[in-house]
This record gives C-alpha cells, structure tokens and sequence, in this order.
C-alpha cells in the first residue's frame, strides 16, 4: 500500500506514518539508477555498465522480471538478466553472457538470508573476484535489496548501495 501510494495521506503502520521513509528511499533508488543510465555509475575498471543481472527467489524475482519484460521497448540499454533457480547451471548460462567489468548484481532478499539468493549471490561474487582480482570490485558491481546491514555490508556490498523494500 505505502509503495503505491503517490498521494500525501499518510500509511500509518502501528501508528507510525511512514510515507517519509517511502518517499526518501524511492528517491534513492531514482538516483542511483539515473547514475547507472546514464553511465555515471561505473564498474571496478571505469567501463559502463551494460548488463543488470537479478538474483533472487519468489517476489524478488517474478515481479521484477514481468516488470522489465512489460517494459522492454522503453528500455535505454541495459540488459537485464534474473537468476532465481540454485542449480549452478542457471547462474552459469547468465555468466557465460555477460563481462565482469560492465555488470551490477542486484542482490534482492530482505534478510539477506534467503538460501537459494546468497548461494547464487556467492556464486556470482567468485565469479567476479576471479576476473577482477580486486575485493574493491564487488561494492562497484553489486548492490543489495535487503533491510539486514550488517549481512549486507559483511558480503562486501557498501551500505549506500543498500535499498529497503
């Protein structure tokens, strides 16, 4: 309900409203993903990113792929890619299609817990680290749909590039 609302009556949730929360962290993900479309955001070796790949299971997945599906022709770019299943055969079809250096991870679990998600997010992350070499890499290249911090940024994720949901 919060998420959908674009009015200013507020969504009280045990008597708190928190419509300000909404809004403050819809507009942090507005302004990081200007900064990945228009190529301020850049990989660990300064190229653009190209391709966005979606790890994630259930909800973190179908919603977010039927969304980029409907709206492919309005697309300015980037490839989306989602990873939901933890057969290692999945997330290595999506690797073999995509360059190190010019792809975001978006890691979607609240808890940051969820198994199949962090077993893919683990994956996904050796990958990386064997092509980059550099632990830095990973804040440059993965950002989290999580509310759970100290999982988040333990993975190597910055808390900046964190988005509640």
């Amino acid at each position: 309900t919060a998420l959908r609302n674009r009015g200013l009556e507020p969504v009280l949730v045990d008597g708190k409203d928190v419509m300000p929360d909404v809004r403050a962290e819809l507009q942090h993900m507005k302004e990081f993903t200007n900064k990945v479309i228009s190529g301020v955001w850049r990989g660990c070796t300064g190229k653009q990113i190209t391709d966005v790949v979606n790890i994630g299971i259930g909800g973190s997945d179908l919603g977010p792929l039927m969304v980029t599906e409907t709206l492919k022709p309005y697309g300015k770019g980037l490839h989306s890619h989602f990873v939901s299943n933890i057969d290692g055969t999945h997330m290595a079809e999506v690797l073999k299609r995509v360059c190190y250096e010019t792809t975001l991870f978006i890691i979607a679990s609240k808890t940051f817990t969820t198994q199949e998600t962090i077993t893919n997010a683990t994956s996904a992350k050796a990958w990386l680290l064997e092509h980059a070499k550099d632990d830095e890499a990973v804040a440059k290249h993965f950002v989290a749909l999580s509310t759970n911090k100290e999982k988040v940024t333990a993975f190597g994720i910055d808390s900046a590039n964190m988005f509640g949901f």
